[in-house]
């Protein structure tokens, strides 16, 4: 079997550091530990088709690679980016020639599979089925929203987890001494620190740790056989390094629902991290500013409705100032939002009459409530009994009825005892009261 791993000199750094064994494979432990069910499966020689799912550059290739290694498979590369239903189809044909010939199984491996669509996913279903092939898929999004439901319910979910900082400072030093695969035969300075740096801006991809790493190095001062990397050069490396943020994809969907969240649960502190955290990583500061306007009113409303005019006023003030200026506007709604007090009255209230419109019945408008702009409409009694609320005392008609008679007594909205809202509860519980007393002095 030819060598998966073979590293020519020109491959990049990270290609000739992948790990040949689970021993070297790092991160992970949750499912690759000794004892855990995947590694004794591998470890036994019986693989099975699976899903790997995590965020790039925590080793989903590797692992693949690993495993037709392990099980002394044939591998088959497909990128779900470039392929079709034709190149499925060859894959699978080599497949059966290499089972037919020598027996030996095939791990047919597919990068970035969710971005199949499903006819091309269904292709795969009757090869998973009968054990044509080992199926494994690696993806950077939620397999439950890109995959069909008859594909995961053939293959085995492995989430694979960003790698810690400790974990890429040790792969990084092992880079420096490795004599074959890395810097090992050439003397590279570099601090401890620096090395932390890149581990941090990496953000748990070790990929794009080596990758930093080997830019350093190429950008270094060269003295004899001396290559020294200074914190000049690893902060030219560094500067266009953002934070891991895959706009539209897991990481975006996230880091907004994380901001949602902390806003809804009052805490200002993370919602403003979770705010600059986007903005960081590249986020449209706009798409944040119609996100947050939507907070004020799902999870404040009424409990201070000065809080939409605040988020609509830092809208306007990004789109007069621009970036990074008017970011600041944006952040000082966010905070003002996580503090405020918090209702979902109205927003409870609206789902609730929405479902009853939709419904489907479709009630009439009370007599009293149409307008009679003619003769022939007041002749059938439009507008008849009409109580005109500012005549009334207090400009309040107690006991007259604006909904539909068949809703008469429903309530939809139920403000809370927080904020302004408090308010608001108080003075509809009043009116309530002044209704109920109508109704009584009514029927007696």
């Amino acid at each position: 079997m030819a060598d998966l791993f073979s590293s020519p000199s020109f491959e990049p750094l990270a290609a000739r550091m992948r790990p040949r064994n689970l021993s070297d494979y790092l991160g992970q432990d949750h499912i690759l530990a000794p004892g855990k069910a995947l590694r004794t499966a591998l470890e036994e020689g019986m693989p099975h088709s699976m899903v790997l799912w995590g965020p790039p550059g925590v080793g989903k290739t590797t692992l693949a690679k690993m495993i037709a290694e392990l099980c002394d498979a044939n591998f088959e590369v497909l990128s779900a980016v470039m392929a079709g239903v034709k190149d499925i189809r060859a894959a699978v044909d080599r497949a059966k020639m290499a089972q037919a010939q020598s027996n030996r199984k095939t791990l047919l491996f597919v990068d970035e599979v969710h971005r199949f669509n499903k006819a091309q996913q269904d292709a795969f279903l009757p090869y998973v089925e009968d054990g044509t092939v080992i199926f494994i898929g690696a993806t950077t999004e939620n397999p439950s929203f890109e995959l069909n439901n008859a594909l995961l319910s053939r293959v085995r979910v492995y989430v694979l987890r960003s790698l810690d900082e400790d974990s890429i400072v040790g792969l990084l030093k092992r880079a420096l001494t490795e004599p074959e695969k890395g810097y090992g035969k050439r003397h590279i300075q570099i601090a401890d620190e620096m090395l932390a740096n890149i581990a941090r801006a990496a953000d748990g991809d070790a990929r794009r740790s080596l990758n930093l790493l080997e830019i350093a190095v190429d950008l270094g001062e060269q003295q004899g056989d001396q290559t020294t990397i200074t914190d000049a050069t690893l902060q030219e490396v560094l500067q266009e390094s953002t934070r891991r943020f895959d706009k539209g994809g897991d990481v975006f969907y996230e880091q907004i629902s994380a901001l949602h969240k902390a806003v809804r649960g009052s805490s200002p502190d993370a919602a403003l991290y979770w705010c600059m955290r986007m903005l960081d990583g590249g986020c449209d500061p706009i798409y944040i500013a119609r996100r947050v306007l939507r907070m004020a009113s799902e999870d404040i409303g009424n409990a201070d409705p000065r809080a939409l005019d605040i988020a609509l006023s830092a809208w306007q003030t990004f789109e007069r100032l621009g970036s990074p200026e008017g970011e600041l506007a944006i952040a000082q709604a966010v905070v003002y939002l996580a503090s405020a007090a918090k209702s979902n009255a109205v927003y409870q209230a609206y789902n609730l009459v929405k479902a009853e419109v939709k419904s489907g019945l479709s009630y009439e408008v009370p007599n009293h409530l149409r307008n009679a702009p003619t003769q022939l409409m007041k002749d059938m009694d439009y507008g008849m009994e009409y109580r005109y609320a500012h005549n009334e005392p207090n400009g309040y008609a107690a006991g007259e009825n604006y909904m539909p008679e068949e809703l008469h007594d429903e309530q939809y909205y139920f403000p809370v005892e927080r904020g302004l809202e408090s308010k608001i509860k108080q003075k509809l519980d009043y009116l309530r009261e002044l209704d109920k007393s109508s109704d009584q002095k009514r029927y007696k």
